[in-house]
């Protein structure tokens, strides 16, 4: 359940900016159905840090609840501040996830020994399965895969999402960290390439909008069927860079609107996208036939 096809999820939000649990089983259910291999809950797509801790640990505990054992559930367990990643690591391991998703810490920009004790204390703090997050566009700081190879060896921690777009740091992961070591991409547009590299799927956030292809796509790239795993993702390239022509999540959240999936409500400082954003996610969106007045 940590390898394949995995969502980063959004959350949902009322108009009033309350968490839209109705809302949020219909995602579940939708994934559920379409094979997707497991949700990471209140990730960066999840708009974790505009969520309270209580809101954090609610939601990932609504998920497991709800995925009835269909689906497996990474908890997003990162923070900047090692005490609180540590205590929702510790909380969250009470609520039947399958393992933890660990972004490194962003803003204060921590020494390489700074790091590994970050992470050596929130691998402590709970025998589930944690995966890296290295996102250097979003945290100012890139995990170089010499330091991963040290992160690699503190027990519990098994893999990483790596959003850098750098595939050729696929090789060089694999022979530092061994054929155990799970490696995900977390970027949709170089995905399939990661993949056929040897990677052992994607956290996605395209998968948001069509999981069934996203699932399908993965189930080729990882077995090595270049030929389908291409003709695949090419129609979704456009869909890939939409989703990131703003901040994550706003374009994903407006899709799913679209689509009628999910209400495109935003917690401040983010705010819907801007006009020709809109109408970019909306020709998109129609050439693939997802708006939702051409659903069957």
């Amino acid at each position: 359940m940590l390898k394949g096809s995995i969502v980063a999820l959004v959350t949902p939000f009322t108009k009033y900016g309350n968490i839209d649990y109705s809302e949020l089983e219909y995602l579940v259910e939708r994934h559920c159905e379409a094979g997707t291999d497991a949700i990471v809950a209140v990730g960066t797509t999840g708009e974790s840090t505009t969520l309270s801790h209580e809101e954090h640990i609610d939601v990932v505990s609504a998920i497991v609840e709800l995925s009835k054992n269909r689906i497996g559930v990474i908890g997003g367990n990162g923070s900047n501040s090692t005490a609180e990643a540590v205590q929702l690591t510790e909380k969250m391991s009470h609520l039947g996830v399958d393992g933890f998703l660990n972004v490194t810490p962003y803003y204060n920009k921590p020494s390489a020994s700074g790091l590994i004790e970050h992470y050596r204390a929130c691998a402590a703090a709970s025998d589930k399965p944690q995966i890296l997050y290295n996102v250097p566009g979003r945290t100012a700081l890139d995990m170089t895969p010499a330091m991963i190879e040290q992160l690699a060896t503190i027990e519990h921690i098994v893999g990483i999402k790596e959003a850098t777009g750098d595939v050729s740091r696929v090789a060089e992961l694999r022979q530092r960290c061994g054929d155990d070591f799970i490696l995900l991409s977390g970027d949709d547009p170089t995905a399939n390439a990661f993949m056929l590299a040897g990677g052992d799927g994607v956290i996605s956030v395209t998968a948001n909008v069509v999981p069934a292809q996203i699932k399908a796509l993965v189930e080729a790239a990882t077995a090595g069927d270049t030929e389908r795993a291409n003709q695949l993702d090419q129609p979704l390239q456009g869909l890939h860079q939409a989703m990131f022509i703003e901040s994550n999540p706003i374009p994903v959240k407006w899709a799913l609107a679209l689509m009628g999936w999910c209400s495109a409500n935003y917690r401040l400082p983010l705010t819907p996208p801007g006009d020709q954003s809109q109408a970019e996610l909306e020709a998109v969106l129609a050439k693939l036939d997802l708006l939702k007045t051409q659903e069957s």
